[in-house]
């Protein structure tokens, strides 16, 4: 079904309850589509605990730290990372 603004203003609830029964509604400026109502999706159910078990692996080290990242943090020298020579200031 096709209405104009100016109907869809003014039957909104009407348009809604036809919307709901399964009716999409096209909405309408100057005979040009703009909109379309359709019915909105159940809402998203909860997933239960543990739904995904035995499907994902972590490693047992997955948040240790990284001595690299520590050091700047701690303003430390970094020993793991590769060294650049530094340019002489003039």
């Amino acid at each position: 079904m096709e209405v104009n603004i100016h109907e869809a203003k003014t039957h909104l609830s009407r348009l809604l309850r036809r919307v709901a029964e399964g009716e999409e509604v096209t909405i309408a400026r100057a005979g040009v589509p703009v909109a379309k109502l359709i019915a909105a999706g159940p809402q998203g159910k909860s997933r239960p605990m543990g739904m995904d078990e035995g499907k994902i692996w972590i490693a047992e080290d997955f948040d240790a730290p990284d001595p690299a990242l520590e050091a700047l943090f701690y303003n430390a020298p970094i020993t793991s990372a590769p060294t650049r020579k530094r340019k002489k200031k003039r």
